[in-house]
């Protein structure tokens, strides 16, 4: 067994306890700060990583404030301190001793969701495959203040077994109260542990609605469309919706283009044509290599279709328009017929004045109440 470190200050005046154990917290605090911690930050300076430095960086207001505080509470449990101040114990501890823990507690807690919280973000920026989505951060958060909560209680003698009833049926009130939000919050979750998508993927949902992914928050994520609109999807909406992600899992996407060429055309000069409009398109990537399919025999054309890959799904709208301008010019050129539907129209059976007189139909009178008499 360690010896206890009050034993250290035994046979100490309440005077002398006090100068050493104050001396002690501040030569703690100095060191923490000036020796430990800027050894450590000069080595991990030196390191290729970014995770040390954010771990060291946000480690350093716990570590220099615990230094320091843990002096006072230690200072409040000396005997010879106990025994030589006017008021009781009981005070001295909810004055000093308490208060100095509570802010140990405090910093701590900010300490440890400041550094999850950096190191995610810090994983989301490198946007590699097995990326924390942001709703990780958030049940880091609502964890850390449970305990730190929890602990506070704890340390000012609070019972809490009564409060953990009261909790079970207030969530019980609130679930049935705020059951959207709660699905909306384990819909969050479940999509992060489906690796549904992530922030910047390109989603189209089963209703129409599609955009990039800005923010997955605890209740909702919100997506801004091609009008540059924010659209704002609560997660259990998306968890329970088809949800197509066209980010996954590479970026780049096929361009369909569907074309039709008169009947009698050759069709290995316009595939040959087609395929160097296309490959001359700066939106169009050079590999897989663009492909001119034959589809079917239609009504009054030959049904094409140019196969093509795009570097992202917002370029496939940009590069359709821009294929469809350079095929049409191009054929054009070429003297190609892109055929449309055309119609007779044969007017017949025309009825009229005119046409009563060709026929040798007798005119009608102009005026047929006037006798032909008079």
């Amino acid at each position: 067994m360690f010896p206890s470190p009050l034993t250290l200050f035994e046979g100490f005046t309440a005077l002398e306890a006090t100068v050493a154990v104050l001396v002690v917290s501040v030569v703690a605090a100095v060191g923490m700060e000036y020796a430990i911690l800027r050894v450590a930050r000069r080595y991990v300076a030196s390191t290729d990583s970014a995770y040390d430095d954010i771990v060291v960086s946000s480690l350093r207001p716990p570590l220099v404030v615990t230094a320091a505080l843990a002096g006072v509470f230690l200072l409040t449990q000396v005997p010879a301190v106990r025994s030589s101040v006017l008021v009781s114990p009981q005070l001295l501890d909810a004055v000093f001793g308490r208060p100095s823990l509570s802010l140990i507690v405090l910093v701590w807690a900010y300490g440890a969701n400041t550094v999850v919280n950096r190191l995610v973000a810090a994983v989301n920026a490198e946007g590699g495959r097995f990326d924390f989505a942001p709703v990780f951060s958030n049940v880091w958060t609502l964890a850390v203040l449970v305990g730190s909560v929890g602990t506070l209680l704890w340390l000012w003698g609070i019972e809490i077994t009564p409060l953990l009833g009261a909790a079970g049926v207030a969530g019980i009130a609130v679930g049935f109260a705020a059951k959207d939000t709660v699905a909306n919050f384990f819909g969050g979750i479940a999509l992060y542990f489906d690796d549904t998508y992530k922030i910047g993927d390109y989603i189209v949902l089963d209703d129409g609605t599609a955009g990039t992914v800005i923010k997955v928050g605890v209740r909702s994520t919100t997506l801004l469309t091609r009008d540059e609109v924010l659209v704002t999807v609560p997660n259990a909406a998306l968890n329970a919706a088809k949800v197509t992600n066209e980010s996954a899992p590479q970026r780049r996407r096929r361009v369909r283009v569907p074309i039709g060429v008169a009947y009698g055309t050759d069709v290995d000069e316009f595939e040959a044509l087609a395929l160097e409009v296309v490959a001359a398109e700066p939106l169009v990537l050079d590999s897989p290599k663009p492909r001119a399919r034959f589809r079917s025999f239609g009504d009054s054309a030959l049904q094409y279709e140019i196969l093509c890959w795009v570097n992202g799904p917002t370029r496939r709208r940009r590069a359709q328009h821009e294929l469809n301008r350079a095929l049409y010019v191009a054929l054009g050129d070429a003297d190609i017929e892109i055929p449309y539907p055309k119609r007779d129209v044969t007017v017949s059976g025309a009825v009229g004045p005119a046409a009563a007189a060709r026929d040798g139909a007798p005119e009608s009178d102009p005026d047929p109440g006037v006798d032909a008499a008079t």
